[in-house]
């Protein structure tokens, strides 16, 4: 038996919610984090996209800039991109530069 066998890509994956998701929505799953690209019924299997560009929320105001480069991780209390690590869940890296005033984050997943 081989020990791999290649199931796809991976850009996606399923997903069969216990609630109604809606598009745009961050779903976390221990340390998977992905977003319902498209709105999702209850107990109806869907996809969450773990690859790609998203433009997430994100705190404003004096000192809430990110870098472009910056790591960001997902604030599921908040529901925001942050740069803090501490009790969130791994994003991916800021692509463009986000200033105090902007809410949002434009953000390459990683996993």
């Amino acid at each position: 038996m081989a020990q791999a066998v290649f199931v796809h890509e991976g850009a996606s994956i399923d997903y069969t919610p216990g609630a109604n998701v809606a598009a745009g929505d961050v779903i976390v799953q221990a340390d998977l984090v992905g977003i319902a690209k498209l709105d999702i019924t209850a107990n109806k299997l869907g996809a969450l996209a773990v690859q790609g560009v998203f433009d997430f929320a994100k705190a404003t105001g004096g000192g809430s800039g990110i870098a472009v480069g910056t790591t960001v991780y997902w604030d599921d209390t908040n529901n925001v991109a942050t740069a803090t690590a501490t009790g969130n869940k791994l994003l991916g890296k800021v692509v463009k530069a986000a200033a105090d005033g902007d809410a949002t984050a434009r953000v390459r997943l990683m996993q």
